[in-house]
């Protein structure tokens, strides 16, 4: 018994504190910022359209269905700004290959899906940073548009 407390305060210590570093932040991030970064502009290709929330885009020709994205990055010595940019382009490159995949030549309807929450915007999306990892998710419709 004289070993019980002070077992079960160190515990409880150690239970605090790995709580206390848990972070999971959900934030709203710029999309023309993310999409004007050097990295964007060389690995999405210009020939597949991104359009988010409820942004006007030519008439759909063909639908291939709805799908899901769900990209999480190192967030180690990064900012949550930089974190969350990457795991949105590794998002919008996962969508590209899709849409080049099935034929398509655009994503319509994209928005955030972050923790099944879901956010359409046409400006913003939502990414979840923490002390290592950030992660964005997304849900779109792989169409092929009129040009």
């Amino acid at each position: 018994m004289k070993y019980f407390v002070p077992l079960v305060m160190a515990a409880v210590g150690v239970m605090g504190a790995l709580n206390a570093e848990a972070r999971d932040e959900h934030t709203m991030f710029s999309i023309e910022e993310a999409m004007s970064t050097e990295d964007a502009k060389s690995k999405l290709d210009k020939d597949v359209h991104f359009y988010f929330g409820d942004q006007k885009h030519p008439s759909v020709q063909k639908s291939f269905g709805e799908v899901m994205t769900n990209k999480k990055t190192n967030a180690f010595n990064k900012t949550d700004e930089r974190a969350c940019q990457w795991a949105f382009l590794s998002a919008m490159v996962q969508f590209q290959d899709r849409a080049i995949r099935d034929g398509g030549n655009a994503i319509i309807n994209i928005r955030s899906f972050y923790k099944r929450n879901e956010i359409s915007s046409s400006t913003q999306f939502e990414c979840g940073a923490g002390n290592v990892i950030a992660g964005v998710t997304f849900k779109g419709d792989v169409v092929k548009l009129a040009k």
